[in-house]
């Protein structure tokens, strides 16, 4: 475990907090990201005088991708510690590991990734996109756009086989088909994406559906591209494709291919710029800044606002202020949720430009109130321009 970030110096009088982000591992390109995200806000937190004249120290750990390392990590930072709040997690079957252990010490984790739903915990507060702020509008948008048949392709863990299922019933109540559904393993081999792309021909689908996640994510893309497909008709549409799998991908092979999220390094608003500009000025230019990287950095600034409010860092007295924060996120503002300890977000579409760059092609153009279970999932009942859900 590494003590603080290169600009943070621990004090005996500070709030510490507890971080697990993979440096190594499948998913460490995105994590990275998020560690990035997560330690620029902890800077600006205590450049700003601290909370309550408190600095925030980060107590760093790198779990590897390893669900069973999380849990170790999160237990090591709860007992060994002392750390109230933890920070962290980019696979579901990461948070789904280090949940019991937070719940069994009585801590709180903020986990800054998009995920499949129908989950609720007292002891976790969820910052990334739940299926009705990504799923149901990407489902709405590839409909109207490419066709009704959907082919799945999905690493195997948790998140891919849930997301998918809420994909299908997504499509099937468009009267669309799922034409075809494949789990490969992290960390598979070129040769199984080959083999994949053979499937997905013989189906014909309109669309592929893409929950893989991490580096196998340049190796999908990279075999789409060898069977010669053309992604103007058969696009890979994905809300697990972001920058920072891109930046793995050689040029010209993302193009053309469509995500949804919250937030994009590419858009042009001040907040925006300004919170890309900082984060490769303290990352390194070479870094992605992701949809998770935002969340990560949103979700610190939230917490900092909670624990001023709270005046301690006991989990409940926390939660109980959390409900009423706001941020100006680079996205757009977002608050929590109190009811339920999600986040209203602002959901976007884009298509990656011939240079890797994304570019937004929809816009909800407000936040989305978070409904992890889906209460609200017609599709008939999404207009063309997502307002009808969206409250600012």
């Amino acid at each position: 475990m590494a003590r603080g970030s290169p600009t943070t110096e621990p004090t005996t009088a500070c709030w510490r907090v507890g971080i697990l982000f993979s440096a190594t591992g499948v998913t460490a390109a995105v994590e990275t990201s998020q560690l990035g995200g997560t330690l620029l806000a902890i800077d600006e937190i205590n450049a700003a005088g601290g909370v309550l004249g408190r600095r925030v120290e980060a107590v760093i750990t790198d779990p590897a991708s390893d669900p069973r390392a999380y849990r170790r990590l999160a237990e090591q930072l709860l007992v060994e510690e002392g750390v109230r709040l933890l920070f962290g997690g980019y696979m579901s079957s990461t948070r789904k590991a280090m949940l019991p252990v937070v719940e069994a010490h009585g801590g709180l984790l903020f986990y800054p990734t998009l995920y499949e739903g129908f989950e609720y915990s007292r002891h976790c507060v969820y910052t990334g996109a739940a299926p009705n702020q990504n799923s149901i509008q990407l489902a709405t948008y590839l409909l109207r756009h490419y066709g009704n048949r959907f082919f799945l392709i999905g690493s195997d863990y948790v998140y891919p086989y849930e997301s998918n299922r809420i994909m299908s019933d997504f499509v099937v109540q468009s009267r669309g088909r799922v034409v075809g559904e494949v789990y490969v393993p992290l960390g598979a081999p070129d040769s199984a994406f080959g083999e994949v792309m053979e499937r997905v021909r013989e189906a014909e689908p309109d669309v592929i559906f893409s929950t893989v996640v991490g580096a196998d994510t340049a190796r999908l893309y990279a075999a789409h591209h060898a069977a010669g497909f053309d992604s103007r008709r058969l696009p890979i549409a994905s809300l697990t494709t972001s920058e920072a799998e891109v930046s793995l991908m050689a040029r010209g092979i993302a193009a053309g291919h469509i995500t949804a999220a919250p937030f994009f390094e590419t858009l042009g608003t001040p907040a925006a710029r300004r919170f890309v500009a900082a984060f490769k000025r303290r990352n390194g230019m070479h870094m992605p800044v992701t949809a998770a990287a935002e969340a990560a950095y949103f979700q610190m600034h939230l917490a900092a606002a909670a624990l001023a409010r709270a005046g301690t860092d006991a989990p409940g007295d926390l939660l109980a202020q959390l409900g009423g924060c706001t941020f100006e996120a680079p996205q757009g503002r977002v608050r929590m949720e109190a009811s339920n300890h999600h986040t209203w977000l602002r959901p976007r579409i884009a298509r990656l430009d011939a240079d890797g760059r994304f570019k937004v092609v929809w816009d909800a153009g407000a936040s989305v109130k978070p409904d992890p279970y889906c209460v609200v999932q017609n599709l008939d009942d999404w207009p063309a321009d997502g307002r009808q859900f969206a409250l600012s």
